[in-house]
């Protein structure tokens, strides 16, 4: 007994036609025939009745249907599982995140991550998250470190909020302090020349709808940067930026917000019709991993503190 027999005894089984079950598995007709009385032949009992020309399973068929649908799919999941175990050793993953998180949290996760699946190839996008969100859509990334909630409309993500980012005022170390206190309001931002990021940057939205919240409109000193080109204009004196703690070095000074403060939600996404491969689902754990002992030892990025 092969296992192609019993894909097209199925088939004809379902489809209760020769031609159609022919079809169904791209091979000629006469080619199914054979195998199927071969079938026949070897177990010593028709599967089929033939009777003018109407197909219906005989006592023998019907005992054989449901055997074979268990054997077949039994071959498909070994299929898969020997598939994901090759992924796992030369497969590849698209990760997409913010630059905030490729600096402060990336590292330490894909570090611990190569060591256990040393043959995977890493692809890293670095976007904000509506760009992130879009590749995630079109099938460019396999999961993505984003902000959360996704704007609306959004496509249909599955989601797993992760941490909570603290969002500090970047200034300049050498740089009169921004506020004589020791937290900063919102309302302390007005009139304040800021470094903007680009448009379409979470933080930018983020920034200026805080702004608008509080009642003023912002005033920009230099704006279009990325993470490294804001960090560079503060250093420089060219203004204040509100950035996550995480980002900033020892050689800018940090002004928190006064409390409740200003942060934002991070979390892992992908598509929701669409599971990530094994070598992705891989990383998520051991990103969920590294997150749980980090909190435990106290050792989470500067900054956050785990989505309870």
């Amino acid at each position: 007994m092969q296992l192609q027999q019993l894909a097209y005894f199925l088939a004809v089984a379902e489809t209760r036609h020769f031609t159609r079950a022919a079809e169904a598995v791209h091979v000629a007709q006469p080619s199914l025939s054979k195998q199927i009385r071969a079938l026949e032949h070897e177990l010593g009992a028709p599967l089929f009745s033939r009777a003018r020309g109407n197909i219906s399973l005989t006592p023998a068929g019907e005992t054989l249907l449901p055997l074979a649908r268990r054997i077949l799919a039994d071959v498909d999941t070994a299929r898969l599982e020997v598939q994901e175990l090759v992924q796992l050793r030369s497969g590849r993953v698209r990760l997409g995140a913010t630059p905030s998180l490729l600096t402060g949290l990336l590292p330490a996760v894909l570090r611990e991550y190569r060591r256990q699946y040393p043959g995977i190839r890493l692809t890293i996008e670095e976007s904000g998250s509506r760009d992130l969100v879009r590749d995630l859509a079109e099938g460019e990334l396999d999961m993505a470190l984003i902000i959360l909630p996704v704007a609306a409309p959004g496509p249909a993500l599955a989601t797993t909020p992760l941490l909570r980012e603290e969002l500090v005022v970047a200034s300049a170390i050498d740089a009169p302090p921004p506020t004589s206190a020791d937290a900063m309001r919102i309302t302390d931002l007005e009139d304040q020349p800021l470094v903007m990021f680009r448009r379409g940057y979470d933080l930018r939205e983020f920034t200026v709808t805080a702004c608008h919240d509080a009642g003023f409109e912002p005033r920009f000193a230099i704006e279009g940067g990325e993470m490294d080109a804001v960090l560079g204009f503060v250093s420089a004196g060219l203004g204040l930026a509100v950035v996550p703690s995480m980002v900033v070095a020892d050689s800018f000074r940090i002004t928190p917000f006064a409390r409740p403060g200003l942060s934002r939600t991070i979390g892992l996404a992908h598509r929701k019709d669409v599971q990530p491969p094994r070598a992705a689902r891989a990383l998520r754990d051991v990103l969920l991993g590294y997150l749980d002992q980090a909190a435990r030892a106290g050792t989470l990025p500067r900054g956050t503190r785990p989505v309870t």
